[in-house]
């Protein structure tokens, strides 16, 4: 099947042509003859797949066919996703796919001024692309209606689940026409997204790709046995390696990840974290030194990292495991995107073993293990001279190391850590707003920031660009092994 085969209007197909996109990824080609049709749609597939082409496409197939004058305060389109990071993108999607359409497009999330998005949705709007909580932000503002909505699409549906966007979602649909085009979007289909699928869609056309919880069959998967204290010196030999074009580092923690980034920095590595903490601005220089190629390694929380699509990202580095084998098969495949390979390597520590278990049953496959290099206890040394001569990187901040401590005054047990994306017992991940006191509960944009868009970005149908904000016009939670 080529896009020429789908009959797509033809200035869509006038956008893709100039993409050089031929052929649609499986994704596309099971899901989107039943949008075209008017059917809803429950679609299964990995992030990276080319879900937002998936639905965007017959979304703006459908408007460019029916064009309808703008009301005041609504929308047509109401696309849903849980951080802001993912907002940001399929709204960039939305604007490059219907370049040649007069459509316009908005994108509204927290951790910004609400002002601005206000006016931008004004004098109505074709397509708006939300997270949960900045959405009902604005709709209690008397700033935004949806009682017109025609289409409606809930992306990264497991992700909603993990942020305990369940009421966001019911008070939101609650306000949607009953008549309506619904899709929604998943990398998993647990009993929570098959409840949620008979709430929110009628007789929907059921699309897969592969098997949930698989992995990409193009990352070559290791595992290195190491203890935690020596797991930066042999962290920072990896990165160093010839093969190493840019890799994402993975954390639990958002401190870690600051922690990770000062200790790489005296090894002369540049390295940026991308995290809740983190501000918009920092995290769109952060990402725009890494698509560039400034930044050679990214170090990022889960969910900051959830959605992304950089191409060129060459390996991954679980820096400590997740406790949610799930998490693992996201965090892989964030490499190995558009037809290219992958590494992903594993750092265990012997309390992480368990985490290890769980994800090799999970994949179905074990890991092969890579030995540690002959020199390492050479780097060990040289690591501990570096961090000495710069207390910066030993010294993290005091918040963490309280956090670390468990009641006793004993290091906690990693295996208690039960969040979805890995996180310790529940704190703010953003501060204040309506959301700030429930950890990555509601908008997961405000709780893990976002990006503007950079520089020369383009959507691709294969994958998720680099996003863009405002308003822009066309010119199941898992127990942690120690709970079993």
């Amino acid at each position: 099947m080529n896009f020429s085969d789908l009959a797509l209007a033809e200035p869509l197909s006038r956008a893709i042509a100039e993409k050089g996109y031929d052929t649609p990824t499986p994704i596309q080609q099971a899901a989107i003859p039943p949008a075209l049709a008017g059917n809803d749609v429950l679609g299964l597939a990995q992030t990276g797949t080319g879900k937002t082409a998936a639905f965007a496409l017959p979304i703006l197939n459908r408007l460019a066919a029916n064009p309808k004058h703008r009301l005041k305060l609504s929308t047509r389109v109401l696309v849903l996703a849980p951080t802001r990071e993912l907002a940001a993108q399929i709204a960039a999607s939305f604007t490059a796919y219907g370049r040649y359409l007069k459509l316009s497009v908005a994108c509204v999330f927290g951790g910004v001024p609400i002002g601005r998005q206000e006016r931008a949705l004004f004098p109505g709007v074709d397509v708006l692309v939300a997270t949960p909580g900045r959405l009902l932000d604005l709709v209690m503002k008397g700033a935004c209606d949806l009682g017109h909505v025609e289409m409606l699409v809930l992306d990264e549906c497991d992700q909603m689940l993990d942020l305990g966007f369940v009421h966001d979602l019911k008070r939101i649909t609650g306000l949607l026409p009953k008549q309506r085009q619904s899709m929604l979007f998943s990398a998993t289909l647990p009993p929570t997204i098959e409840d949620m699928a008979q709430r929110y869609l009628k007789n929907p056309v059921k699309v897969a790709v592969k098997p949930a919880a698989t992995t990409a069959e193009r990352v070559v998967q290791t595992v290195i046995h190491v203890s935690q204290p020596e797991k930066l010196a042999l962290l920072a030999h990896l990165l160093v390696e010839p093969d190493v074009g840019s890799a994402i580092v993975f954390t639990r923690t958002k401190h870690g990840a600051d922690r990770v980034v000062r200790q790489l920095s005296a090894h002369k590595i540049a390295a940026e974290a991308i995290h809740g903490n983190r501000s918009q601005a920092q995290r769109t220089r952060a990402l725009t030194g890494f698509r560039t190629g400034e930044v050679k390694v990214l170090v990022a929380t889960d969910i900051a990292a959830r959605g992304l699509d950089i191409p060129a990202v060459s390996h991954i580095f679980n820096y400590e495991l997740p406790n949610v084998p799930e998490q693992y098969v996201h965090r892989i495949g964030r490499t190995a995107r558009a037809g290219r390979e992958g590494r992903a390597i594993a750092l265990c520590a012997p309390d992480e073993r368990p985490f290890l278990k769980d994800i090799e049953r999970t994949i179905r496959m074990q890991l092969d293990q890579q030995a540690l290099p002959a020199n390492f206890r050479d780097l060990v040394g040289l690591t501990a001279k570096l961090i000495k001569s710069s207390p910066s990187a030993a010294d993290p901040p005091r918040e963490e190391r309280d956090f670390n401590r468990g009641p006793n005054g004993r290091g906690r047990d990693p295996r208690a850590v039960v969040h979805a994306d890995g996180r310790g017992p529940r704190r703010s991940e953003g501060g204040g707003g309506r959301d700030g006191g429930r950890a990555a509960a509601r908008d997961g944009a405000r709780r893990e920031g976002g990006f503007g868009r950079p520089a020369n970005a383009a959507a691709r149908p294969q994958g998720r660009p680099g996003g863009g904000f405002g308003g822009q016009r066309n010119s199941g939670q898992r127990r942690s092994p120690a709970g079993r």
